[in-house]
């Protein structure tokens, strides 16, 4: 039974929307490269042209834009090194039942030693020692155009189009400076392991192709918050979750939100419609952003603009409706503790709401979290 499970997908399910992104972004990149970049149509006097192994770079930068594999070291260089020694081999060996597996062999040789695995350049390497025609017409200049050239742009477009649909490509190398560009590096990441010892755990168990040093770090501090939730027992958030709630609408005036978030010290306020429905939150940081991008627009001061954005007597006032965020993360009354600390751990989010049948409910903050972790300490000593 295990033999025969081992043949099933290794690959853990993922959302509609995380697979209809991928998509796209594959769409986009290559659609996008071959009107503006490259020909489709085969023209070997140009070089400008599509070549079948750009849809397999394509899944990588897309699909998977956290894996070592997936890097734009690891692509261009990669699918570069890979199209010379195919180019190289077209000239020197004749016998296509030779070149072709020598080309894509050493290939792979060539790619470990310059820490630029890319998968799809095996198939680079393929069709430069199986295209002899293209060869004869451009030489070493296949590697340039279409290879490296078609490359370098698919990794611009994955780089943008990673922004515009908030993830991070090319992933953040270790060393680099947390959310904030300070030292400090997310509490999740603080491991107190070095780079060095996350580089020799990956190689230990060889996984320095499918894992980042960075994404390890991540890992390994998801499932120490993940063990350490355990001890606080079967907590759902019905049983801390904050119930008394106030609420704005979402025509509600930005300076009545602003007195609210001044009166009772809130940093959140869930906006609703009719019967509690849940529509979004107001964040504090969302009227400060909105002044600071008023002021940008009008070329004023700060200060003139928020005071503007909280004018009572504007023509046209801005609604809390008009900022409210509705992407953020939601719960209902019987998550787990466990998730909320995962999600709170790295300071992104300050408040979830509780939902049930569509309606709020309730509201976790990072206090409510404290507060239960601090009954649980007291309860077990």
């Amino acid at each position: 039974m295990h033999f025969i499970r081992s043949f099933g997908p290794a690959v853990p399910r993922v959302s509609l929307s995380e697979a209809f992104r991928a998509g796209v972004g594959a769409l986009t990149g290559l659609g996008v490269s071959g009107v503006f970049l490259l020909s489709p149509e085969i023209d070997v006097n140009t070089g400008l042209y599509l070549v079948a192994p750009f849809g397999a770079s394509a899944v990588l930068l897309f699909a998977v834009p956290n894996s070592p594999l997936a890097q734009p070291w690891s692509a261009i260089v990669g699918n570069t090194v890979a199209a010379v020694i195919g180019i190289a081999l077209s000239i020197v060996i004749a016998d296509p039942v030779l070149r072709i597996p020598l080309a894509v062999g050493l290939s792979i040789m060539a790619m470990i030693l310059c820490r630029a695995v890319h998968p799809p350049a095996g198939a680079v390497a393929m069709t430069a020692a199986m295209s002899p025609e293209a060869v004869d017409h451009l030489g070493f200049w296949f590697a340039l155009t279409p290879v490296a050239t078609g490359t370098a742009m698919l990794v611009a477009l994955a780089m943008v189009y990673a922004r515009l649909t908030q993830r991070t490509y090319p992933f953040r190398q270790f060393e680099a400076a947390g959310q904030s560009g300070r030292e400090d590096r997310k509490p999740v990441e603080r491991l107190g392991l070095s780079e060095g010892e996350l580089t020799e755990l990956l190689e230990r168990y060889r996984q320095a192709f499918n894992l980042g040093v960075e994404d390890l770090a991540r890992l390994i501090g998801a499932a120490e918050l993940q063990a350490a939730s355990h001890g606080m027992g079967p907590m759902v958030a019905e049983d801390f979750m904050s119930r008394d709630l106030i609420t704005v609408r979402p025509d509600t005036r930005l300076a009545e939100v602003a007195d609210l978030f001044r009166n009772h010290r809130f940093k959140s306020l869930p906006v609703v419609g009719p019967d509690a429905k849940f529509l979004g939150v107001i964040f504090q940081i969302h009227l400060i952003s909105e002044a600071r991008n008023d002021a940008l627009r009008l070329e004023r001061g700060f200060l003139s603009a928020f005071k503007r954005l909280l004018d009572r007597h504007r023509e046209k006032p801005i609604r809390a409706g008009d900022i409210m965020s509705v992407a953020g993360p939601r719960a209902t009354t019987q998550t787990p503790i466990a998730a909320f600390i995962s999600l709170m751990a790295d300071g992104t989010v300050d408040a979830i709401p509780v939902l049930k049948s569509g309606q709020v409910v309730g509201i976790v903050t990072q206090t409510d979290i404290v507060a239960a972790m601090a009954r649980q300490i007291v309860r077990t000593e």
